[in-house]
């Protein structure tokens, strides 16, 4: 994965910060203390899943991070953001009778969002046909990947045929507030009722890398997705993207 380029400094030349920020990790329960994970029958992730996407020959210009475990609990803030795709403005507020919220933040860019965007989709389409409601956010700089500007964020959206929309969070604001450091990095929130959305799972796709040659299977998300979907708890072991 890769740092959210941040832009600083603009009033003499623009650079990246010389560190990604950092983020207090969540507290862990004990293992004996946490609930099994869930196994629906009709769950996205099988075992038997091989779909292994193409090598690429990338050079990475950014640092490489792990993002770090916001509390669990922690609310979904409010954002208002524009789909450069078809100009639609998208806030928090429009996900509002869901009872799950899946946040992604990636970009066009990233090796490790180009090894699972087309699995993204696959998983994206079959959990959205069960209620949830999914959104991507890009919060990279321009002026360090222009490739991941607005208007390739749209032939993006249409080539890979993104099902949930893909905003552009142009300030980083959006990123800041979700304590967002790096591409692609999952937030799974959870709704009851009148309450606002709860942050419930915040970890890796899969165990899958660029390099280490392992199938994407969508494993990690896709159960903490079930569990949230069939009222379970969903465990606080995760790890992190």
């Amino acid at each position: 994965m890769v740092v959210i380029p941040t832009v600083t400094g603009l009033s003499t030349g623009a650079r990246l910060l010389s560190g990604p920020r950092t983020i207090a990790r969540a507290s862990r329960a004990s293992p004996s203390s946490l609930p099994s994970l869930c196994y629906l029958k009709k769950s996205y992730y099988s075992p038997q899943r091989r779909s292994v996407l193409p090598a690429r020959k990338l050079v990475i210009r950014a640092a490489r991070t792990e993002s770090k475990g916001v509390s669990l609990g922690f609310r979904a803030p409010n954002f208002e953001l524009t789909e450069p795709l078809t100009g639609k403005v998208w806030n928090l507020d429009d996900f509002e009778a869901y009872p799950a919220l899946l946040v992604m933040f990636i970009c066009n860019h990233c090796p490790f969002v180009i090894h699972l965007k087309k699995d993204i989709v696959k998983l994206s389409n079959f959990y959205m046909k069960k209620g949830l409601a999914v959104v991507a956010i890009s919060s990279n700089s321009v002026v360090t990947h222009p490739q991941d500007g607005p208007e390739f964020m749209a032939e993006d959206a249409k080539f890979f045929k993104y099902p949930f929309p893909y905003l552009y969070d142009e300030s980083q604001e959006v990123a800041r507030d979700f304590g967002a450091v790096c591409t692609p990095e999952f937030f799974l929130f959870k709704k009851d009722g009148r309450r606002p959305f709860e942050l419930v799972y915040h970890g890796q796709f899969d165990d899958s890398r660029p390099s280490n040659n392992m199938p994407v299977t969508g494993r990690d998300l896709s159960l903490a997705i079930d569990c949230v979907l069939s009222g379970q708890p969903v465990s606080s072991t995760q790890k992190p993207r």
